[in-house]
């Protein structure tokens, strides 16, 4: 996988592209990701990539011509172009594992009051955002674009089977998690998880897995996929019931 990430501030990118799974991801070969500046396809002396909105108005625009070059000059075939923008749908785990299929992504990072609106009709396959809150750009987005995608890439990770178990992997939170010591100030790890019957903590980690979404993000069971026994288990906690009393 390729992705560019086009950017009026490239060096907010080299820390995280160069730590744990991500620069081992490209150490490996599993996706090469290129940062590019977006003043180097601005035109003049004085490389200008916003201008004032027409109309007036408050804040700066970014300029469709840069945007437009730099996408010209990145380009292939297989590109999907994607505008980070909090207008955009909302990024999630299944648009993570849509864009994981991707061969190349190119990601542009909106800045300031935004972009001319040409970019969007005219120039981009697809607008994300991560949230419904104020960023200073999408430089941020981007990064979190990247990471969520280039884990579910087969050989970024250590283990194949980890990211299948992560958090909303499965349109579930996922379960509570211990390691060693047993004991630490007084509080042990549930026995359950010591007694090496697999079974039984398959099962335990399940039900706390219904149980915890529930509590925590109710929203998540709408969509989940849950069985005719699991949808029960969720009616039998609104009822007041501990998930352990159905081990």
């Amino acid at each position: 996988m390729r992705i560019d990430v086009v950017t009026l501030f490239p060096g907010i990118f080299a820390g995280p592209l160069q730590e744990s799974i991500l620069a081992r991801a490209q150490a490996r070969g599993t996706v090469e990701i290129r940062v590019v500046n977006l003043r180097e396809f601005a035109g003049g002396r004085h490389r200008v990539t916003d201008d004032y909105p027409f109309g007036g108005g408050g804040g700066m625009i970014l300029k469709p011509e840069p945007l437009w070059a730099a996408v010209e000059a990145l380009r292939t075939d297989a590109a999907r172009v994607i505008l980070l923008d909090p207008q955009g749908r909302r990024f999630c785990q299944e648009v993570a594992r849509e864009l994981s299929r991707e061969s190349h992504l190119i990601l542009l990072c909106g800045r300031y009051e935004g972009v001319d609106e040409r970019v969007r009709e005219h120039l981009v396959d697809d607008e994300l955002s991560i949230g419904d809150y104020v960023l200073t750009g999408g430089e941020l987005p981007a990064l979190v674009v990247i990471d969520a995608v280039t884990r579910l890439r087969p050989g970024a990770l250590g283990d194949a089977a980890a990211a299948q178990a992560d958090s909303f992997a499965g349109g579930l939170l996922e379960e509570p998690q211990y390691t060693r010591p047993e004991e630490f100030r007084g509080h042990r790890v549930p026995e359950i998880l010591l007694s090496g019957d697999h079974k039984r903590i398959a099962r335990w980690r399940r039900l706390r897995s219904l149980w915890r979404t529930w509590r925590r993000r109710p929203d998540l069971l709408e969509t989940a996929e849950l069985t005719p026994e699991e949808q029960k288990l969720i009616e039998k906690f609104r009822e007041g019931n501990h998930p352990d009393k159905y081990l």
